[in-house]
């Protein structure tokens, strides 16, 4: 079997020896290594089961284009306990760029409307909206990132602020334990933004997963942020949610972002906004 293009999935059995060595220095003899179908922002993810314990890795080619969203995740990893797992290690090796984090046992959330992990969603999102940036860790700005699909950019000015904003609430990456906890994983597009923004982009997922626009933005009002975002700042969001998924689908054109794009389009239409 040939390498994965640059971008796709690896499995563990396609990594160099010299890095595979160096993992095993840090975590004694790997018993068993299951890689995951979920997400797309890593060329590797898997979950190590090793004589130190379980550990989660995800990684890139140093050859990545986006391998800068692994100084993200390692720099931002110490300030999110215990919301987000711990990283424990970072190894740079045999071309590769990989991080290791505390494995939680959990499922991925379920969006639709009869979940009953909507609730712990809420939570989620919440907790997320009461940090702040920390300090020395730069990060993407909000109005950097989608003022460019506004008519003026200069209207970012509405997403600006000082909280932490995930940005990317794919239901993968909540984990709900058996505890009814809920741990949010995957963070290398953090950004430095309005407290709601999650929430704002929670409902374009919500829609995504069956729930009417109107009903998407009452669970996305559950979340304390919410209340400081002006009407006229979501309907500014929600056209650049618009652009950005019709940019995701012109890159990746897929199911999974076509559906996202007529998502946010149904919701910037519910709006009264033409994106």
């Amino acid at each position: 079997m040939g390498a994965p293009q640059l971008g796709s999935r690896y499995e563990w059995a396609d990594l160099p020896h010299e890095l595979i060595t160096a993992v095993v220095e840090r975590t004694g003899p790997i018993r068993h290594a299951v890689c995951s179908p979920d997400g797309y922002s890593s060329q590797l993810a898997a979950t190590l089961d090793t004589v130190s314990g379980r550990v989660f890795v995800k990684g890139m080619r140093l050859d990545h284009p986006e391998r800068w969203t692994q100084d993200v995740e390692a720099a931002i990893g110490p300030h999110l306990a215990p919301l987000a797992p711990t990283v424990r290690w970072r190894i740079v090796a045999g071309g590769w760029d990989l991080i290791g984090f505390d494995h939680i046992t959990g499922h991925s959330a379920n969006y639709q409307p009869s979940s009953t992990d909507l609730p712990l969603v809420v939570e989620g999102i919440t907790a997320i909206g009461r940090m702040r940036c920390p300090a020395g860790v730069k990060l993407k700005t909000a109005r950097a990132r989608w003022g460019r699909f506004l008519d003026d950019p200069s209207d970012a000015a509405e997403f600006a602020g000082d909280a932490l904003v995930h940005s990317d609430l794919n239901p993968s990456n909540f984990l709900i334990t058996n505890a009814n906890g809920v741990h949010m994983v995957d963070w290398p597009w953090a950004t430095r933004g309005a407290a709601w923004l999650d929430a704002a982009c929670w409902v374009v997922w919500l829609v995504y997963s069956g729930h009417p626009p109107h009903v998407a933005e009452q669970w996305a009002s559950k979340v304390p942020s919410w209340a400081q975002a002006s009407p006229d700042a979501i309907d500014l969001f929600a056209v650049a949610q618009t652009r950005y998924w019709q940019a995701k689908m012109d890159a990746h054109t897929n199911r999974m972002t076509m559906a996202l794009r007529r998502a946010a389009s149904r919701w910037a239409l519910h709006r009264g906004m033409w994106a």
